[in-house]
């Protein structure tokens, strides 16, 4: 199957619902080539808005633009969006609960040997607690267009993390489970629970038939909606299995991990182990170089399922 990246498929969907809606309107930093929305710029540059690299700026426009009846899409490098503009988000976006949809292009590590200053480590949990923010960070091209056409029929604030490159597909073109702020569950199993989000998906569920040829049965939860977090679909995996395993591309503090292990712990505790990046500046390298380095792969996923087996 061919891949293109989440990004891409943003640009896709908004420009075929942009072909009868006026309203829609994307907003760049700076970053319509990084941001693959130059499609959009050139076919309506009507709809179109360029603020420069001022990022705060683009998200108080964006919430000036929905106050009039518009739908803005602000596009911008996660790592700034979730950090120069947040006080914005918070205020302009959120507390004011203006329909911004805030796409944080490149997020986690995507942009490799740029370092941590182009890293967005911290973003889910920066978000995330913002109150009436939404967060969500799709694991492929084709559950991204399942959610943006989604996004496109409410009004409400929400914050979007994808990566840089095309990854490969979790799902298939004709068949992409999809429900608004419910989790998927990719594969079903007994003895380890893995929820994962974004690009950790793939990787998971490529972990999953490793373990299975041990004879370990794990189950592969795709919680693209960080917040609202799909509280069930924890609890349902976490019910079955002897223990639990969240893989994220985000710093191990206020993450996915986090959100999990609370409601693990309230409901039906028991050992929820969280893979993510250090809390450190990671090494420098392309994105599979960092996954590979750290065990964010399908082979370091199974080694500390089997791990956890075997205690």
């Amino acid at each position: 199957m061919s891949k293109i990246a989440n990004k891409q498929m943003i640009c896709e969907v908004l420009m075929e619902a942009a072909r009868t809606d006026k309203d829609i309107v994307a907003l760049c930093s700076d970053s319509r080539g990084s941001g693959s929305f130059t499609p959009f710029a050139d076919t309506y540059p009507e709809q179109f808005v360029e603020t420069g690299i001022a990022e705060q700026n683009l998200v108080s426009i964006s919430a000036g633009l929905a106050k009039c009846g518009k739908k803005p899409y602000a596009v911008s490098p996660a790592c700034f969006l979730s950090t120069r503009s947040y006080e914005q988000a918070k205020v302009d976006a959120a507390y004011s609960n203006t329909n911004v949809k805030l796409i944080g292009i490149s997020g986690g590590i995507s942009y490799g040997a740029l370092g941590m200053s182009h890293h967005s480590a911290q973003d889910i949990a920066a978000m995330a607690a913002i109150p009436n923010m939404r967060v969500y960070i799709p694991s492929d091209h084709l559950q991204t267009r399942e959610l943006i056409k989604a996004l496109l029929k409410d009004e409400k604030p929400a914050y979007i993390r994808v990566g840089r490159n095309a990854v490969d597909p979790v799902y298939e073109e004709d068949n992409v489970p999809f429900e608004m702020d419910k989790a998927t569950v990719v594969c079903e199993g007994t003895d380890i629970a893995i929820i994962a989000c974004g690009e950790m998906v793939r990787p998971a569920r490529d972990a999953a038939e490793l373990l299975k040829k041990k004879g370990i049965s794990a189950s592969v939860i795709d919680m693209y909606c960080i917040k609202p977090l799909d509280r069930k679909a924890v609890i349902d995996a976490a019910e079955k299995a002897k223990a639990v395993i969240t893989v994220e591309e985000h710093s191990p503090f206020g993450g996915l991990g986090s959100m999990v292990s609370q409601v693990v712990g309230e409901v039906c505790p028991k050992k929820v182990i969280n893979m993510s990046l250090p809390d450190s500046p990671v090494i420098t390298g392309t994105s599979k170089e960092v996954f590979d380095y750290y065990g964010l792969n399908s082979e370091g996923i199974a080694k500390k399922a089997m791990e956890l087996m075997e205690k």
